[in-house]
């Protein structure tokens, strides 16, 4: 129940949360978060960064109105709700602070993620090339690109994590005009992060992202002949199903 030291979820940010719930059943339901896994967040405020987050150990198919938190940059919870943010908090606050576009944070659990992740973990990505629909990720014209997905292994420590991920990312200049440097990322055998200006960017983006993944862990499936037909076949099947929804 929301408490008066937590009047947050009823009033300021009621919108948010209602946006990040629709979220939850449609990831739940395209089979993306599962149980209670993934997490979501959008920011807040800018000064002092604070985020709004689920809590943990949610089922993301019935998110409620109580079921989120405001953290800091840190990922303490600063609402007065006693609720305990996801255990993944502090990778949502380190992507809003060293991303300042960033609107909104979302994070699966697909099957196609994480096979990808734990197979290509070795190669340090997962490249992506080819395919019309790289277009929907933010920055991006043409199909004749690639996309490099970092890959980290996973682990249980956020803060270790934290640390790879600026290490990774160290010198980039997110500012800069144009393609972003990244759209994303994966944790090895877990799955994916994405950001976006907005929650319909972020979601947009794992939209997109997950289509990718399943093209390319098909691909592979088929002869090797075959598997450099793969992103054509991809293209001439999205137009089918657009010209079938006309």
């Amino acid at each position: 129940m929301i408490t008066d030291a937590a009047p947050f979820a009823a009033a300021a940010h009621a919108d948010a949360i209602d946006q990040l719930r629709a979220v939850g059943r449609e990831f739940h339901g395209r089979s993306w978060s599962l149980g209670t896994s993934s997490n979501y967040s959008v920011v807040v405020s800018r000064d002092p960064l604070e985020l709004l987050v689920t809590a943990s150990g949610k089922d993301k198919s019935a998110l409620g109105r109580d079921d989120f938190v405001r953290v800091d940059a840190a990922g303490r919870v600063v609402d007065g709700s006693g609720r305990r943010s996801s255990a993944e908090t502090l990778l949502h606050c380190t992507l809003a602070g060293m991303i300042p576009s960033v609107g909104a944070v979302l994070h699966t659990h697909s099957v196609w993620g994480t096979i990808l992740s734990a197979a290509d973990l070795p190669r340090g990505s997962l490249r992506v090339a080819g395919y019309e629909m790289l277009k929907g990720l933010e920055g991006i014209g043409t199909h004749d690109t690639a996309e490099e997905v970092p890959i980290f292994a996973n682990t249980q420590d956020m803060v270790e994590l934290s640390v790879r991920l600026r290490r990774h990312f160290a010198g980039v200049d997110w500012t800069a005009p144009g393609r972003p440097p990244a759209h994303g990322f994966l944790l090895s055998g877990h799955g994916l992060y994405t950001w976006g200006r907005d929650l319909a960017e972020a979601r947009r983006h794992i939209e997109i992202f997950e289509f990718l993944f399943e093209c390319v862990a098909r691909a592979r499936m088929l002869p090797p002949g075959d598997r450099s037909a793969a992103p054509a076949m991809a293209q001439r099947q999205q137009q089918q199903q657009q010209q079938q929804q006309q």
